[in-house]
């Protein structure tokens, strides 16, 4: 049985409410997933762009695929929420896509994301020439991709648009997301790098429904959760690098503080205590083995 079986089913049902979509937190390690957990969060996303950004190299397919299968694989192991793996463009064709897939699988996803960006995958939110369009994947060839993905896992597959960020217009993401559902992807991710979330809540107005559509607002983030949900079509908000801006933020406040002051005493009320920090570690549960087992 697949690891993740329990996951996959709670993730699909929770997709199915989108009158109270789920919430998912970007994760780029163990102990973030955690926290994500610990916090309230439905589903981690296995941010690409978090993993990236904590290897601080650019988030255009240069970690090896072996690097984002342990991370997941880690997560898992660490807390029970279903993890969302962001594959960008699936690391091939569906060739590539069949094999791959399994291994996430086999790591514990419950569902992947897949882009019909052409690799190398270029991050979604970087400023571009004004107007310019960007190339995509071909519609058939990224339909053949997701039915790859899905007659070779049970993993659910979410599909994403890059047409609204790539210059293409609305008529064309929508035209993408029909394709991508008539594919059998399980939900359609439909992204915008606008300022203001009205190209994403037109979109899903004129959307019929016929799978549940997922976002990530971070450029739009007005739109709040209980927005999301009044329209009636979105299962899933991504919450999509928070946790690497927030751990950039408190760590250069952290180091500069500590320079200034000339000592660590100053910092000392605004960081986790030690304790804690053994608490995240399952030190406790160590000390149970250790007095059970170790003669």
């Amino acid at each position: 049985m697949p690891p993740a079986t329990a996951q996959i089913a709670a993730l699909r049902a929770a997709l199915a409410n989108t009158s109270r979509p789920a919430i998912a937190m970007a994760a780029h390690n163990p102990l973030t997933a955690k926290l994500a957990h610990e916090a309230g969060f439905s589903a981690i996303w296995v941010s690409g762009f978090e993993l990236s950004a904590s290897y601080a190299v650019p988030d255009a397919s240069i970690l090896p695929v072996s690097t984002h299968l342990e991370t997941t694989r880690a997560m898992g192991e660490v807390q029970p929420l279903p993890l969302i793996a962001d594959l960008d463009t699936g690391y091939g064709n569906a060739v590539n896509l069949t094999y791959v897939v399994r291994q996430y699988e086999a790591a514990g996803a419950a569902a992947i994301v897949i882009e019909d960006n052409v690799f190398p995958k270029e991050s979604s939110l970087r400023a571009g020439p004004a107007g310019a369009k960007r190339k995509l994947a071909g519609i058939a060839e990224f339909q053949g991709k997701i039915a790859a993905a899905k007659a070779a896992s049970s993993v659910l597959v979410i599909a994403r648009t890059e047409a609204l960020i790539a210059g293409y217009g609305e008529a064309e993401a929508l035209e993408r997301a029909a394709a991508w559902a008539e594919a059998g992807a399980d939900a359609v991710l439909i992204h915008s790098k606008a300022k203001t979330p009205d190209e994403v809540v037109s979109f899903c107005r004129k959307w019929d429904g016929r799978v549940p559509v997922v976002i990530i607002p971070t450029n739009y983030p007005q739109l709040g959760f209980k927005e999301a949900g009044e329209l009636g079509k979105v299962g899933l908000v991504i919450c999509g690098n928070h946790t690497v801006r927030t751990v950039v933020e408190a760590v250069r406040k952290t180091y500069k503080k500590i320079l200034e002051e000339g000592g660590i005493e100053g910092v000392e009320g605004d960081i986790a205590s030690v304790q804690e920090v053994f608490k995240l570690q399952g030190d406790g549960e160590m000390r149970e083995i250790e007095k059970k087992f170790v003669r």
